[in-house]
């Protein structure tokens, strides 16, 4: 993608229909690329005093605000909702040099229908870490009625060289070894310690400022935290360790497997051959390639996703336990107690009970 035929590429492509799902394009050699490509956009209004980014239209509604917090280090904090079906795609302008790191925080909550006919929709809160290296051109699906906050903490590799060994200690040596690999992307859920305290310390920070210009010292302290203890848990599980790199279309087959998953989430795991045969390739090579990725297997991405609706659901809704058993996809009440206790230590009657108090 040359970036001269980006805005024809964009009026050509921009929210294209394909498989039930609308493309949402942008560059990503850089957060500064990055956020021309997305303000050039039709349907996007830039106000560059305040390094804001809005728009509102039949797919989506949302806004970005951004930030050089300092040389080779951005922060993109994105709100959005999809009125429909999104794909997002990261793009690379062959033009361009490409030598940024995107770490991102995402908490956004999907919609599940309930139980019984009725109108009333259940919600999953979805808390994940992404993180995919230069000229890793990353696919992102997001269903309806999806909406969530993004914390994108973007860094160059010169800002790496300067800064590696003081934020990450020890873990520098696996974590710079890891980087200076090729392409490479890794998705994995709510695992980094105090990472919601600090995000959210990110975000009172910049909506609290977001009419006038900011200082952004304040947002140095959380972001390099974030870095380093993300860097930490990926060591300490040996994902970056064991990681081998893929190609741009083995991230694309693993999005959409990814997709199939959660389609299918208030059912009983739908099987890897199946998701395979809906992905377009082997079975083999998929399960290798989701777990490289999400550092975790298919049905153990299923059952993740699937106690976390029903943590949910106990906690959220007064909707009785052997009916929340059925919309998570157990085949009986007792198969699905079992598994929860096994997870939260807990009968799901006794932790209603305790978050109740």
């Amino acid at each position: 993608m040359a970036s001269n035929k980006w805005t024809e590429f964009v009026s050509k492509n921009l929210f294209t229909s394909k498989d039930e799902f609308h493309e949402l394009p942008y560059l990503s050699n850089s957060p500064l690329i990055k956020i021309n490509s997305i303000a050039d956009i039709s349907i996007a209004e830039q106000n560059l005093d305040l390094q804001y980014i809005a728009t509102n239209n039949p797919f989506c509604k949302g806004a970005i605000s951004y930030r050089n917090i300092e040389e080779g280090l951005w922060l993109l904090s994105t709100t959005i909702t999809f009125k429909q079906n999104i794909l997002a795609k990261a793009l690379y302008d062959s033009n361009e040099l490409s030598d940024y790191f995107f770490l991102s925080y995402s908490i956004f909550e999907y919609d599940f229908p309930s139980i019984n006919g009725s109108n009333q929709s259940n919600k999953l809160l979805s808390k994940c870490w992404t993180f995919y290296k230069p000229k890793t051109e990353v696919a992102t699906y997001f269903y309806k009625k999806t909406s969530g906050n993004f914390c994108n903490i973007v860094f160059s590799k010169k800002w790496v060289e300067q800064n590696l060994t003081t934020y990450c200690g020890a873990n520098a040596t696996a974590v710079l070894k890891f980087l200076n690999s090729e392409t490479g992307f890794l998705s994995c859920l709510d695992i980094v310690p105090q990472m919601t305290k600090f995000a959210n310390i990110i975000d009172s920070i910049i909506k609290k400022d977001i009419d006038k210009k900011i200082d952004v010292t304040p947002l140095r302290e959380p972001i390099y935290k974030l870095i380093a203890n993300f860097f930490e848990v990926m060591v300490a599980q040996k994902h970056i360790q064991n990681y081998k790199p893929l190609k741009n279309e083995d991230y694309a087959n693993v999005a959409k497997a990814e997709k199939e998953i959660l389609k299918n989430l208030s059912k009983p795991f739908i099987g890897v051959d199946q998701i395979a045969e809906t992905v377009n390739l082997s079975a083999t090579k998929l399960k290798s390639a989701f777990k490289m990725i999400h550092g975790l297997s298919m049905l153990q991405y299923h059952k993740q996703k699937n106690l976390q609706l029903a943590e949910q659901l106990v906690i959220n809704s007064e909707i009785p336990i052997k009916f929340i058993a059925n919309i998570t996809g157990y085949e009986s009440p007792s198969k699905f107690t079992a598994a929860f206790k096994k997870n939260f230590g807990v009968l799901p009657s006794k932790f209603r009970e305790s978050t109740a108090l």
